[in-house]
């Protein structure tokens, strides 16, 4: 790593401010909850990610040699092994255990961690885990209050459940790339992982019910969310309005089939979107922000599919209206007449905005090997048990030697003995510093 790599990941961080930790005393939502993380890849580490910020101690297993896939998206992270940017994103609060889970040795380490675990999560393929032992029946066994959540492409029974799932394949197949962009031209999908990200908002919320109805009823259980599940529902109420219709969703663009005037418009310096959800919105559009009369009495203009009906001819007389003035103009207009609207930005125009900033969502926290790097706030804002603060996503197995010496009791010896049986593969923890401290 270059000197100039490393002021320049530096500055980038210090940009923006320190993250301000937690008050010292409070509690974390998830205290004394451990969960052993067999996920790899987007929405089963996200999942495990947001248990983690909430205070619980999430053990993520890892392959010794490669880890987890998704460390090596672009870009990668100057100065870190295995590291890039997507997984940094979404592997923080974490400790990395490296295991052989093709070697006896490994799947023992494996099972001794389950038997004291509060909930178990995998996303391996279909009947990966029966194969190396690691099922759910086999778990239960061990551990009768255990909450064991499988992330499945299709399902892990049926006809489809041998597929692989990834999220572009589930925007095209659920119907949501069937209905982003424009009429005139294919379909296209969402850059972001929508399907992944709210598969991993599904799996969290499923394993907190299940360890709310554990503490309630005293078992554990199986929980399964499939990526195919979550696509349908994130075609969101189109999926109703085809069952009530008959008819497909079309695509529209920036502009929405529900409401009028919703969509992009150009002010003399910037776009910016609206969305006129409601007659009463629309009326304090023309009327208090553009000031024209004739719009607002307009009979043809009055309800909802009046104005659907007559886009066109809204679109290009708005339009002519918000040219003549910069965003900030209107801006000020609009926030006063209470209208839902917004500037077009870019990623990195939204983090270093005005309402980034007043949210604190991006921070700079400590980096064992770089100093400082950006961190990404939690979206979640709990008064009693706020999130815990963040620790920067863990190098591979990392945390090895530490787990097994905290979690499990094991002597440095036994660490020590169990890394030449092969449990831990290449990647030999080190147990002990020289003050004895466990170490990896």
């Amino acid at each position: 790593m270059s000197a100039t790599d490393k002021i320049s990941l530096s500055q980038r961080a210090q940009e923006f401010p320190a993250y301000r930790p937690r008050p010292a005393a409070a509690p974390v939502a998830l205290e004394g909850i451990r969960v052993v993380d067999f996920t790899h890849f987007i929405a089963g580490p996200l999942a495990t990610m947001f248990l983690a910020d909430m205070g619980a101690d999430v053990v993520k297993i890892e392959a010794p040699e490669r880890g987890d896939e998704l460390r090596y998206y672009p870009p990668a992270v100057p100065g870190l092994e295995a590291q890039g940017g997507p997984f940094l994103w979404s592997n923080r609060n974490k400790r990395s255990v490296a295991l052989d889970l093709k070697s006896p040795a490994g799947i023992e380490v494996a099972l001794d961690l389950i038997a004291g675990a509060d909930v178990v999560v995998e996303n391996f393929s279909t009947g990966v885990m029966k194969r190396l032992g690691l099922d759910y029946e086999t778990c239960r066994a061990l551990n009768p209050k255990l909450v064991y959540c499988s992330v499945s492409a299709y399902g892990r029974e049926g006809p489809f459940s041998d597929r692989l799932g990834f999220d572009p394949v589930v925007q095209a197949e659920s119907g949501f790339v069937s209905m982003n962009g424009y009429s005139d031209r294919m379909g296209v999908r969402a850059s972001a992982a929508v399907m992944d990200i709210s598969t991993a908002m599904m799996v969290s919320n499923a394993i907190l019910g299940a360890l709310f109805s554990r503490e309630r009823q005293g078992e554990g259980q199986f929980v399964e969310v499939a990526l195919f599940d979550t696509g349908m529902l994130m075609t969101g109420w189109a999926t109703m309005q085809h069952l009530v219709s008959g008819k497909e969703p079309q695509r529209h663009g920036n502009t929405s089939s529900d409401t009028c005037p919703s969509g992009v418009f150009e002010a003399s310096d910037t776009s910016f979107y609206i969305n006129c959800g409601n007659d009463k919105i629309f009326q304090r559009l023309v009327g208090q922000v553009l000031e024209r009369e004739d719009l607002a009495n307009d009979e043809s203009l009055k309800g909802r599919n009046d104005r659907i009906a007559r886009r066109d001819f809204l679109f290009d007389e708005l339009g002519k209206e918000f040219r003549r003035q910069p965003w900030l103009h209107w801006q000020a207009r609009m926030r006063r007449a209470q209208i839902p609207c917004g500037e077009v930005r870019t990623v990195g125009q939204a983090m270093r905005s005005a309402e980034a900033q007043a949210r604190n969502l991006i921070t700079h926290i400590p980096h064992p090997d770089l100093g400082q790097i950006p961190n990404i706030a939690s979206p979640i804002r709990y008064a009693r048990t706020p999130v815990v603060d963040p620790t920067p996503a863990p190098a591979i197995g990392q945390h090895t030697g530490e787990v097994l010496q905290e979690v499990l009791g094991w002597a440095p010896e036994k660490v020590d003995r169990m890394a030449r049986s092969g449990a831990f593969g290449a990647r030999i923890p080190a147990t002990t510093d020289e003050s004895g401290s466990p170490i990896q």
